[in-house]
């Protein structure tokens, strides 16, 4: 994550479309893959930097504090490669989804005058101080996931649009296989604008298409170990729970082990679980065509193509350097693009 554009997924290498380019594709502006509360300001983007200017980009800072999302280690390794590749190191923060520790590692950086930073902010609010003080000292900031008013550019993904995709297979398939009823939990996120973005997509989209489909929950669950505790528990009230949808594949994959462990057998044909992000062990169960049947997928090697040349692009004063990465929708029929996304996870 059947696919929501007409494009396939990107291969690995390929050089990054433009935001204008992007957004006629389907790509809308949203947040990233999650901690605190408070979203991004929503005022159209402003630059600035010192007067000197940038200063060259020999090493680049990758904040992304959610450590404890499978997808950090792969992002943080293909970045890596990607940057070295450009003769640039990358160097990271250890955050550990701590809004105290991001912005004690950015202040850091900044002080260290680190040339170029992307960071997934926590909090926009209190990072924006960050930023413009990373600007004023001549530095490049990329916003990950979002905007601030304070920033060179930014990497956006079309978080909206993938809960929407999400939310839609689920309602499709809840009418085909349920004649539009059963019960469906929620596994959300409200402290982040991303969370927000993913969670409002995926359940309006479900309850505008499946209105007779019982909403028994909406639980905060962003990783394995909170999906399987809140997914277990739900089920000891609800043990005939037929839907379990997902704001991280991480949490939507503690679900599908839920459902297991109280004895729903891997192939129930009444049983769909789906989940964001195109994590692998998601990937490979929709693959294995188990209960688990979609996922709306970002390929990694775009992100971690964009964490490099987004920041190289400013440096090199390109206008409009900012990016909009595609979402797309995978489900069993998707084999290919399904193997392409486990390949840039090896």
């Amino acid at each position: 994550m059947t696919s929501f554009l007409s494009h396939p997924l990107p291969p690995a290498g390929r050089s990054l479309s433009r935001r204008n380019l992007l957004t006629l594709a389907g790509g809308m502006t949203a947040a990233t893959a999650l901690g605190a509360c408070s979203g991004p300001q929503t005022q159209p983007t402003s630059t600035g930097s010192a007067s000197s200017g940038p200063k060259p980009v020999t090493k680049i800072g990758f904040d992304y504090p959610f450590t404890q999302l499978p997808l950090y280690a792969t992002l943080v390794k293909l970045a890596t490669a990607a940057a070295r590749r450009q003769g640039v190191e990358v160097v990271t923060t250890n955050d550990a989804a701590k809004v105290d520790a991001q912005i004690t590692n950015l202040s850091t950086w900044v002080g260290q005058g680190i040339p170029a930073i992307v960071s997934f902010p926590m909090v926009f609010e209190a990072t924006e101080k960050i930023a413009k003080a990373a600007l004023d000292a001549g530095l490049i900031w990329v916003t990950y996931g979002g905007t601030l008013q304070n920033q060179s550019a930014d990497i956006q993904f079309s978080f909206l649009k993938g809960g929407t995709l999400l939310g839609e297979a689920a309602a499709r398939w809840a009418d085909e296989n349920l004649g539009g009823k059963g019960k469906i939990a929620f596994l959300v996120d409200e402290t982040i604008q991303l969370g927000r973005d993913r969670t409002k997509g995926m359940v309006d989209a479900f309850t505008k298409a499946a209105p007779n489909v019982e909403v028994v929950a909406q639980e905060q669950a962003i990783d394995p170990d909170t999906g399987l505790s809140k997914s277990s528990a739900l089920l000891a009230r609800h043990p005939d729970l037929n839907i379990i949808l997902g704001v991280t594949d991480a949490a939507a994959y503690g679900g599908f082990k839920a459902l297991q462990q109280a004895g729903r057998a891997l192939t129930d044909a009444r049983t769909f679980v789906g989940g964001q992000d195109g994590a692998v062990p998601s990937l490979m169960a929709i693959k294995q065509g188990s209960f688990y049947r979609a996922s709306a997928a970002l390929a990694p090697n775009d992100i971690a193509a964009a964490v490099v040349e987004v920041p190289l692009a400013v440096a090199a004063g390109k206008p409009d350097p900012s990016v909009d990465l595609p979402i797309t929708l995978l489900q069993q029929a998707d084999g290919t693009k399904i193997d392409d996304l486990i390949a840039q996870n090896s």
